[in-house]
């Protein structure tokens, strides 16, 4: 595939996550009427397991931006996309991530890893507590604290900030975390080494197309990743198939 569709059809999908996160987030925090149960009390669950899975896709949408897949024949203008999807998502910087997320590449599995857990290796709730304090400090908290103050300054309701913000950012943290980094690197309970095909310290999930993508926008297959990642993610499906 040529570079040209290959960011033709990144950036189509970059659009449509990133205009579908901010349409649901918008109409979440300032519109969503929640006095009317039961039919406010399903609407809310839909739309936060929407703006769950949309959250994902806003770090993935950025993730390929690191790699240079997400806009191949424009690495800059990629990353200032991505840059704009992870401020968005939680207040992350870009540029804090890339060398370390470049240094989980260089060091899967390791000790040297930003992103594993070598002391718990087997055990996701103490991993996931590392995960998030590596990635959430104090400069992600001092901003997300100042968007909520000023999205309620706009009006926005404490229990809608609640329900359409907060949660959904707490919940794709974990699913970004248990799909993409959990599963793929964990180690067996019990076990000094775990058993890996090659020096990537990856295995890939067997789940078929959807459920995939549902659960980590194909990055389950997180083999196929560490070989080539310049793929960007709508290709590992295929390359999981071969």
């Amino acid at each position: 595939m040529s570079a040209v569709k290959q960011g033709w059809i990144g950036l189509s999908l970059a659009a449509l996550i990133m205009a579908a996160w901010v349409c649901l987030h918008v109409l979440g925090v300032f519109f969503l009427d929640l006095t009317h149960p039961p039919l406010s009390i399903l609407l809310s669950i839909l739309w936060i397991a929407g703006l769950t899975w949309l959250s994902v896709g806003m770090y993935i949408v950025a993730h390929d931006a690191m790699h240079g897949s997400l806009w191949p024949a424009n690495r800059k203008g990629g990353e200032k996309i991505g840059a704009l999807a992870v401020w968005l998502y939680a207040g992350f910087s870009f540029q804090r991530l890339l060398p370390r997320h470049h240094s989980h590449h260089r060091h899967p599995g390791s000790v040297d890893d930003p992103d594993f857990a070598p002391d718990t290796p087997s055990r996701a709730l103490a991993w996931y507590g590392r995960f998030l304090t590596t990635y959430f400090g104090l400069r992600e908290t001092v901003i997300m604290l100042v968007r909520v103050s000023l999205y309620m300054l706009l009006g926005a309701k404490v229990e809608n900030i609640v329900l359409f913000f907060a949660l959904p950012g707490i919940l794709s943290s974990f699913q970004l975390f248990y799909f993409g980094t959990f599963l793929p690197h964990r180690h067996s309970h019990g076990a000094d080494q775990a058993h890996f095909a090659d020096r990537h310290n990856t295995r890939s999930n067997e789940f078929g197309y959807l459920l995939s993508l549902l659960t980590c926008f194909h990055f389950g297959y997180h083999h196929e990743h560490h070989v080539q990642p310049g793929m960007p993610w709508w290709r590992l499906p295929a390359a999981r198939r071969k």
